[in-house]
């Protein structure tokens, strides 16, 4: 990787530019395949996999036998792995419930809100070229503390029509019952739309490619909901004198390693600790089986030499990282500090593959910058929140005249009045 010393101000955004495609371009492509999936269906589905995947499809949707199947190819140590993220996964996200507080704003008005969960929700899988079988707990887990009626689950196949068995071993054992073998910006709208044999589905989760993200964002215009843009996966790490080389190097590499389009910075004060990792990579680099991948997103990435502290904070607010570990003597003081990020990985044995799979924490974030508006994937993502209040003849006595005073204001009689008559019935 190339390291840019001490880069002015002026060039910050050129420098943390990530490599996508421009919004235009992925347009072109995604907006025909969502209204193909919209007028056709299923034969839509099945026409696209057939030409993008290369797999012709009898059935879209994954059967009994296939799930039974997979559960005896699934090793023993995968099954106990598995099972201990899921404990740890429920472990923090049974955490985020809240308690329905009711709060009298004054004598006789009663507020609170209560979370009540989304009813039909959709997960998208990644399964191409690696199968991302973890984010199904990172979704289904808060889905079903949140008490989400409905999932339905999307994947890719493979060239023999099948699915990956750890991804559906994990649906398995977390209760999802209808999955679907559809992938990229065509399983969007299967959920988006609804079709023969894809529910409809209210909010839409879930990582992906940039088409998958562009399709996300464009349904999201008609009014279904999503979980954030989730692009190609990215880290930034903080480093100072006490970080150490090898791990820096592996924390670089198992994100470059998702794909090409994925990017990864290093950025620190001191050029010695840039130099080790730069050689830490070259070695490990060699050892990935993921190897072609882990060049290419190298290809993008860069090692950044900064002036001071501050500066690199400044820089990585900027950048707004999806991951961001800090291998620092004051890592956590230091956290204090960063306002825009995903998710953030302390001092020298926090690997960031922690959180992708079993600390609890999840690991569905906004990508690409999104992280200075947008959340990771929480209990709060699966409910919708509704306010209800109460008041009494107290309560629209104390009340009532600032109502009608306001309503009259914005000249809007009908407001005023529904206050007035009770007012004149209580006198």
């Amino acid at each position: 990787m190339n390291i840019l010393k001490y880069p002015a101000k002026d060039s910050w955004e050129t420098i943390l530019k990530r490599p996508t495609k421009s919004q235009a371009d992925l347009e072109k492509i995604v907006i025909p395949i969502l209204e193909n999936v919209q007028s056709n269906g299923d034969q839509a589905l099945l026409d696209i996999t057939k030409v993008f995947d290369g797999v012709d499809l009898k059935s879209l949707i994954v059967s009994e036998s296939e799930i039974e199947l997979a559960k005896t190819l699934i090793s023993e140590d995968l099954k106990n792995a598995i099972n201990v993220a899921k404990i740890n996964i429920i472990t923090f996200h049974s955490s985020q419930k809240s308690v329905v507080e009711k709060i009298e704003t004054m004598p006789g008005v009663v507020c609170w809100r209560k979370s009540v969960a989304i009813q039909k929700v959709g997960f998208y899988i990644p399964g191409g070229t690696a199968p991302l079988f973890s984010t199904i707990l990172m979704l289904a887990i808060p889905a079903q503390i949140a008490g989400c009626k409905e999932i339905v689950l999307c994947t890719p196949p493979s060239k023999d029509g099948s699915i990956h068995p750890a991804i559906l071993y994990t649906a398995w054992l977390c209760g999802i019952k209808k999955i679907i073998k559809v992938g990229g910006s065509q399983a969007i709208a299967a959920m988006a739309f609804g079709t023969e044999s894809v529910p409809k589905v209210f909010k839409i989760f879930g990582p992906g490619n940039q088409y998958v993200t562009v399709a996300k964002q464009l349904i999201n215009k008609m009014g279904i909901a999503i979980d954030m843009p989730a692009g190609p996966s990215e880290v930034a790490i903080l480093a100072d004198e006490t970080a150490i080389p090898s791990f820096l190097a592996a924390d670089l590499l198992s994100q470059a390693e998702h794909g090409a389009d994925s990017q990864v910075l290093l950025v620190s004060t001191n050029e010695e600790i840039l130099n080790k990792t730069n050689i830490e990579i070259e070695n490990q680099l060699l050892l990935l089986p993921r190897l072609d991948f882990a060049k290419k997103s190298l290809e993008n990435s860069k090692m950044i030499l900064m002036k001071s502290e501050n500066e690199m904070i400044e820089l990585m607010n900027q950048y707004a990282a999806e991951h961001l570990i800090i291998a620092t003597k004051n890592a956590e003081q230091l956290s204090e500090k960063i306002t825009d990020a995903g998710s953030i990985f302390l001092g020298n044995f926090t690997p960031e593959a922690a959180g992708d799979y079993a600390s609890g924490t999840n690991h569905t974030l906004p990508t690409n910058g999104h992280a200075v508006a947008y959340s990771g994937v929480s209990l709060d993502s699966f409910y919708k929140k509704i306010t209800v209040q109460q008041i009494s003849e107290k309560g629209i006595k104390n009340i009532g005249k600032t109502i009608e005073i306001m309503a009259e204001a914005e000249m809007l009689d009908a407001h005023k009045n529904a206050v007035s008559v009770r007012l004149n019935y209580i006198s």
